[in-house]
């Protein structure tokens, strides 16, 4: 039976991929393990492996082109057999979907018939348990699969792990809980599935499982002939292509993960390294052999030289105007759709405020002579607005549509940079927590944030959140809610500036704070109520331990 390959769910707001490159054309023989293509998800561009031997017969989607998840891909199975019920069975797709010139030289077999076995039910009956995705957090709706730890053949225990699967924000180990034969991988590496759908079959060997897998556990999913379509005229023009690494003009560079790894951690430009493997992949060894070349000099250079004119001597440039495009990425997409349902739904408006600095840096200094970790100016923002949040519960709302939530606890959503965005990682009872405690938990969220094993529970439930950009000498900004907060704190820099003391000019070190808020919770005079009261705890930073 033809095994389906579908476009794979990266993340919880990805709604569609982009076949980044093919790496097997339709004929080719394909391993387990081998690389059929990469595909450009809102995180990143991953590749996408297979996990059966077979031929490549059924390509349905063009490269640069974008098809939703799920949408049925490619299918392998064995050369020259009638992939069509399987296509039928994934949704009603047929060989309509491709052009005769995507499809493998096959004879005029007939497949065979398919749901002939057991249904679910009454395979249960016989030892045979069906894997389905976990729901592994209250927001999660599908799980990635990181890394398969069983194949196909293989015999597991009802203790083993059979996979490790991506949540919107960890991963997470997931158990079969059955005894007897791997039958059935429904979702490979780097693919998504929907909770409580068919990710694995576990019984005994030799069992009929043909009825779970046309019945399917997906809405149905089609392939347009638009999608499918690729002349054979440009196949052959793209094979005979040399095989290059992509430069800064094309927008995407074509490499593998660990040549990724590696170039960063060399300084190498990826995009002057050629790649020496199928369609001009940079590996490994390109980047262990990779030798810097001398900067060529550009031959506009040529025209750039002034003319010489009896009088006046007018200088004159040549120059050439140029630009690149490139398509908006998914994660672009994700990051533009979250942004603009908060800053259009909610009504922000913005309340600015100059905080002097100078007792907080004297009393940080002091601080950290005896604390047991150090103190950043971010924590002593944290615990100055923890403070200031219980005296102005309004602030610590959240808008619910018919009710507004005055949460009488405070919970403080502090936003830490990472390559692929942001997370927010949450300080609980933050108005309860010494500076210590507040700087060790923040130290600690950080560095799982930036390795990826911050837990779903963890980020959740925040009542404010925190923005700062002053490590970056951010003089003012404005930052977006973390809905359903009603408000969120921009932090910037602090500067040194002449400032007004006892009718003197003096040097002085400021720090500019602005406050995002929701007026459909929050008014004009309540934001800046609770920005006097953030300022006075700051420039008088002895009340924090009161």
């Amino acid at each position: 039976m033809a095994d389906i390959v579908k476009m794979p769910k990266m993340s919880d707001t990805m709604t569609e991929g982009v076949m980044a490159k093919w790496h097997k054309k339709v004929g080719d023989k394909v391993k387990s393990g081998d690389v059929l293509a990469e595909v450009e998800t809102d995180k990143a561009t991953m590749d996408l492996e297979s996990y059966w031997d077979g031929t490549l017969l059924f390509v349905g989607v063009e490269e640069g082109k974008a098809v939703p998840v799920d949408a049925v891909i490619a299918v392998i199975g064995k050369e020259g057999e009638d992939y069509k019920a399987a296509l039928e069975a994934e949704g009603g797709a047929t060989t309509a979907a491709a052009p005769k010139a995507e499809e493998a030289p096959k004879e005029e077999t007939k497949a065979p018939a398919q749901g002939g076995g057991l249904s679910e039910e009454e395979l249960s009956k016989k030892g045979v348990t069906v894997i389905r995705m976990p729901l592994l957090s209250d927001t999660m709706t599908e799980g990635v699969i990181a890394e398969w730890h069983k194949k196909v053949g293989d015999k597991v225990k009802d203790d083993d792990v059979l996979a490790d699967v991506e949540t919107d924000k960890a991963t997470m180990e997931v158990m079969g809980y059955a005894t007897g034969t791997l039958l059935h991988i429904g979702v490979n590496k780097g693919e998504a599935a929907k909770v409580n759908g068919i990710i694995a079959i576990v019984g005994p060997e030799g069992t009929d499982i043909s009825a779970i897998l046309a019945q399917g556990d997906a809405p149905a999913k089609t392939t347009s002939a638009a999608a499918a379509e690729s002349p054979k005229a440009e196949v052959t023009q793209e094979e005979a292509k040399p095989q290059v690494v992509a430069n800064a003009n094309t927008g995407r560079i074509i490499a593998s993960p660990l040549a990724k790894k590696i170039a960063k951690e060399k300084g190498i430009d990826l995009a002057q390294v050629a790649g020496s493997a199928d369609g001009g992949r940079i590996i490994k060894k390109d980047i262990e052999n990779f030798k810097p070349a001398a900067t060529p000099q550009a031959d506009s250079q040529k025209s750039e030289s002034p003319k010489e004119k009896a009088a006046p001597a007018i200088p004159q440039f040549v120059g050439e105007e140029k630009f690149s495009e490139r398509p908006v990425t998914q994660m672009r997409k994700a990051i533009s759709r979250r942004l603009s349902e908060s800053l259009f739904t909610a009504p922000h408006f913005y309340v600015t405020m100059s905080i002097d600095m100078d007792q907080a840096i004297a009393a940080r200094t002091k601080m950290n002579e005896y604390a047991p970790v150090k103190i950043s100016f971010n924590d002593l923002v944290l615990k100055a607005v923890a403070i200031a949040l219980k005296q102005h519960p309004a602030i610590n709302s959240s808008f619910l549509g018919d009710t507004i939530r005055t949460n009488e606890h405070v919970h403080i959503g502090v936003a830490v940079a990472v390559d692929e965005g942001l997370l927010v990682p949450v300080i609980r009872f933050a108005d309860g927590k010494s500076l210590s405690h507040i700087s060790a938990e923040v130290k600690e969220y950080a560095q799982k944030a930036k390795s990826k094993k911050l837990q779903p529970a963890e980020m959740e439930g925040s009542t404010f959140t925190i923005s700062n950009l002053g490590m970056f000498g951010v003089d003012e900004f404005t930052a977006i809610i973390n809905t359903p907060n009603a408000c969120i704190l921009a932090v910037s820099g602090i500067a040194q500036v002449p400032v007004v003391k006892n009718g003197a000019v003096v040097p002085g070190n400021v720090m500019k704070v602005t406050l995002s808020c929701d007026h459909r919770v929050v008014d004009g005079a309540t934001g800046a109520a609770f920005l006097q009261t953030l300022k006075a705890l700051l420039e008088e930073p002895v009340r924090l331990l009161v």
